[in-house]
This record gives structure tokens, sequence and C-alpha cells, in this order.
């Protein structure tokens, strides 16, 4: 059947229905990430299109020629197991790699039973990601503890490339501009040590992300995101190789949802790990 498949770029209303089937299958995305992920990269969505209905797509965004990333992989559940998501990850892989300056690398999220598929398309596993899940509660925090403002937003932009690996300018900005957005910065001795963003999920909040200089500081910042969103569901994904992180899901009891893995193609980015205590989304890094 593949030979009446069109590849395509998508437009918006085709990002907003792969948003739609992400939470058909419980991945539990934003009611306002696509417009976000969209403007990000108008050209980082491509999918199978079958007498003109979309059955099939994935992000392939590109920050700046410098890094890509693939994520949203899915497939309308009525057309799976015949290849055709086989052939759409590598299109989109190969289209991407097109869209990226000579020797960039790819990041991605791959859920445990896809792994060894992406292992043979070039990827390898950097680190395995960790999501927890709690109840928002209130507690008392430090007093470095403050909301971001749009004062802030240089500060912000550069430690979250230094985070990152990467300049994201563009989708922080809307990150930040999303309606119901709750999000904080440590300040201390005229410094910036760390931030954290929550943005409504369909079901409760995420953390997206949580970094900080060290233990102490990203404790008080999960402080003030727990009780941004008192008595909802509030989730984190960490990476499993920042034992501080770990310590901080345990510290708070919170509870063990499912995993994936950051995968690269290429040489992985040198990131501070260390700092990384909640990384941002599985769709776009």
């Amino acid at each position: 059947m593949n030979h009446e498949l069109e590849f395509v770029k998508l437009n918006f209303e085709d990002v907003k229905t792969l948003v739609k089937w992400a939470d058909d299958e419980g991945w539990n995305p934003g009611p306002y990430d696509a417009e976000v992920y969209y403007k990000t990269d108008p050209d980082g969505f491509y999918g199978f299109y079958k007498n003109d209905e979309l059955i099939a797509g994935g992000s392939i965004v590109s920050y700046n020629g410098e890094f890509g990333f693939m994520g949203f992989f899915i497939v309308k559940p009525k057309f799976r197991a015949n290849g055709l998501g086989r052939d759409l990850w590598y299109k989109r892989r190969d289209t991407l790699l097109k869209r990226l300056n000579a020797n960039a690398s790819i990041g991605m999220d791959g859920v445990v039973d896809m792994q060894p598929f992406y292992k043979k398309g070039g990827f390898e596993i950097a680190f395995r990601d960790l999501r927890y899940e709690a109840i928002g509660r209130e507690f008392t925090t430090d007093k470095n503890i403050s909301p971001i403002t749009k004062y802030d937003y240089d500060e912000i932009l550069n430690y979250d490339k230094e985070c990152f690996g990467f300049d994201r300018s563009n989708f922080m900005l809307n990150w930040l501009g999303m309606p119901e957005v709750k999000a904080f910065k440590y300040f201390d001795e005229n410094k910036l040590k760390g931030f954290v963003i929550v943005r409504k999920a369909n079901s409760g909040f995420k953390i997206c992300p949580l970094f900080a200089d060290e233990f102490n500081t990203a404790d008080e910042l999960y402080k003030a995101a727990s009780n941004s969103v008192s008595g909802n569901l509030l989730y984190l994904d960490i990476p499993i190789v920042n034992t501080d992180a770990k310590k901080l899901v345990e510290k708070y009891n919170m509870k063990y949802v499912f995993e994936c893995a950051r995968m690269y193609y290429g040489t992985p980015p040198e990131v501070p790990l260390n700092k990384i205590f909640g990384i941002t989304t599985f769709e776009l890094g």
C-alpha cells in the first residue's frame, strides 16, 4: 500500500491532529502545546497522507540547523503493523538530516519497546528518562524564589541554552507565554541559579523543565511548582543519570509512571546533566 501514500510537510491543523492522537494514546499533552510546537519550526512536522487523510506523522524540528529533534511519532491505529510507520520514521530522519548543518546531531526520547528499532536507525541511548507523578502540595518556599517576568527572559534564555545545549529562544518565549503557565526562578547574590516552568496538561500539570545549579535550589523550585498547582496531579520527567534528581523524587514520594530513553544520532551534545532535574518535553527536547 505504500505506493499510495504521500509524504508531506504538515500544517498547523495537522499538528493539532497529532496532539489529539497523542492524547488518545495517553501521552497527556497540554491543551496549548500544538501552537507552540508549530511556531517553533513550521517546517518541522511531516507525515503520510492517504486519499487526503492524515494517517501518520511526527516532528523533525531543527534548532537553527545546529541540532535536530524527532518526536511525536504516531500512526493512526488502523494503519499500524504494515510497515508504514517504519517507512515514515526513516523518511523523517533523512529529511531532518538534510535540514541540519553537517555533523549536527539529532535527539529523541524513545519508548522501551521501540529502542531496538531506533538503534538500527543509528540512534544510541545516552540515558534513561523516568516520569514521576505526585499531587501538588503547599510548602513554605525560600525567599530567593520569585515568579519569572519578562525582565528575566534574557537570563532565563541563557541558562536554558546552557542546559539544553543549543539556543531555542523562539520555543522558550512561546513556551513561557502559554496560558496557565507557572514559572519561577531562584535568584541569589544577583545571580540566576535555576528556574522551573509548569504547564497545564490535559490531565494535571507537567514540570517542563526544572534546571538548577544544585539539589537545594532544585528542591526549592520544586516546592514552588508544587505550590502553584496544589491539589492537582504534577508530573516530572528526570534523567536518571542525575542522582540528585532521583533524590528529589524520592524525597517527595513521587510515583513512577513510565520511562523512555534519550537517544542520539551522531555525537551527543555536551550538557550539564547535573543541572537537569526535569527535562522539557519528549516531543521537542
